[in-house]
């Protein structure tokens, strides 16, 4: 099996990595295509749905639909201000945009037909977004007004509302859950994680990223209870323990990363300098640095299709 890993560039192109996955994870990867997609905006976020490998791009005003396989355009979906990303959840057929312009809302859309069903009131800057399947919740946060909401993906879009708002304590990021009641999300301007339960709707602790500072991209290893946070400033890529939010160890990276991903036992930080920095364990608990990939300036939002043979690409 090989991995196909995302990442974009400002404006037009599509980046396409590829590598095997072998004993110890011992990988060499490579660019391996690129797509000319086309289309106006600046990017964010990008999702990839890997049953059908479709590549959600949210593009400022509107979001755009890829074939990861061929680059091509399967929808458009419109009306977004500032849109930042996007959570899907095929088994209510639907998909969710943060947008954080103006007052702050959520747009619905058709998994199938991508036509916009309706729009959730959120807060102002709403920004990241996941569903999270523990709690059968879409969880959104809103950076400029430092809180949590959530609600669920099968909300009645007339007359349905969100959830009270879980006050973070600060400007949040991006999030990552533990499928188990456990909610962690990067507070940028805090050099912190905060640990929500979900259950109570509360946070019930706060870790400091250091020797990392300015915490944004976020993944998890949940077999292995480790969180990999990547911060700008210093610059750092933070492997945590999930039960004690102690740091395992601390490893440099490019400048200005936005996305960190996990996937086999290897964690990817993507950096708009044209870095992809690729990490593995050496030792219970200890990381270092395997391989840095060149890739293209601005090239600083990922994700991983981790069900794609290096043939499909």
């Amino acid at each position: 099996m090989r991995t196909t890993l995302l990442a974009r560039r400002l404006p037009l192109t599509l980046l396409l990595f590829a590598g095997s996955l072998p004993v110890m994870a011992q990988t060499n990867w490579v660019v391996e295509k690129k797509l000319k997609i086309g289309g106006e905006g600046a990017w964010d976020y990008l999702t990839v749905d890997p049953k059908t490998h479709r590549l959600f791009v949210p593009r400022s005003t509107h979001t755009m639909v890829i074939d990861a396989d061929s680059g091509k355009t399967l929808g458009d979906i419109p009306g977004q201000k500032i849109a930042h990303g996007v959570a899907i959840v095929p088994e209510v057929g639907r998909g969710f945009i943060s947008d954080g312009g103006g007052d702050g809302a959520v747009v619905v859309f058709d998994l199938t037909t991508y036509a916009v069903l309706g729009k959730i009131v959120a807060q102002p800057d709403a920004d990241g977004i996941i569903f999270e399947p523990g709690s059968g919740l879409v969880l959104v946060v809103s950076g400029d007004k430092g809180v949590l909401m959530s609600f669920k993906p099968d909300i009645d879009l007339k007359s349905g509302k969100i959830d009270a708002p879980i006050d973070l304590g600060g400007a949040p990021e991006f999030l990552a859950s533990d499928g188990a009641g456990k909610l962690y999300v990067n507070l940028m301007d805090k050099d912190e994680v905060a640990v929500v339960d979900l259950n109570e709707r509360k946070v019930v602790a706060r870790w400091t990223v250091a020797p990392g500072g300015s915490p944004v991209g976020m993944s998890i290893d949940t077999k292995n209870r480790r969180l990999f946070i990547g911060c700008r400033n210093p610059r750092k890529l933070i492997v945590m323990s999930t039960e004690d939010g102690k740091v395992l160890s601390d490893l440099p990276i490019g400048d200005t990363v936005d996305a960190t991903k996990v996937e086999n036992g290897q964690v990817f930080a993507s950096c708009r300098d044209g870095s992809l920095s690729v990490a593995r364990e050496k030792s219970p608990g200890k990381y270092e640095i395997a391989q840095v990939v060149k890739t293209h300036v601005g090239a600083s939002t990922m994700t991983i299709d981790s069900t794609a043979h290096i043939s499909s690409w």
